[in-house]
């Protein structure tokens, strides 16, 4: 059995790592009953090391969650875990086109506020720069 210093140290993550992810359910330890220790199986340093390179996959920790349950169950969890993957691909995708569409319309903005006098507040305009039309 393993204490939380001695899973984080073997797993390569911090004391305060294993205690959050032993509160969001990820990890279960047992209690010692001489000092209310939580204990650790060492097999839970796999699952540590899982979660870590989940996370770092853009993996939520309700995905592993549920990633985690379906191995429990003794079912694949890799169907599950390619349908996740594929999702998030797409989402990125989309939310990339969309931050490309708004540094283009920043640099434009940019560029033809180059050019313009600074304005001052005159009770109808705050700062003409933003309050002019977009084309």
């Amino acid at each position: 059995m393993l204490t939380v210093t001695e899973l984080a140290n073997q797993s390569g993550t911090t004391p305060h790592a294993v205690r959050y992810y032993t509160r969001k359910g990820l990890l279960r330890p047992e209690r010692n009953p001489d000092n209310g220790y939580r204990l650790y199986q060492f097999s839970e340093v796999q699952w540590l090391r899982f979660v870590r390179q989940a996370k770092q996959l853009g993996y939520t920790l309700n995905e592993i969650r549920e990633i985690m349950h379906d191995s429990d169950q003794g079912k694949s969890p890799c169907p599950r875990v390619r349908e996740i993957l594929k999702r998030r691909i797409e989402e990125n995708r989309a939310e990339l086109d969309s931050l490309m569409k708004l540094q283009k319309r920043m640099e434009q903005a940019l560029i033809k506020w180059d050019t313009m006098p600074d304005g001052i507040p005159d009770g109808n305009s705050v700062c003409h720069l933003i309050e002019l039309p977009t084309n």
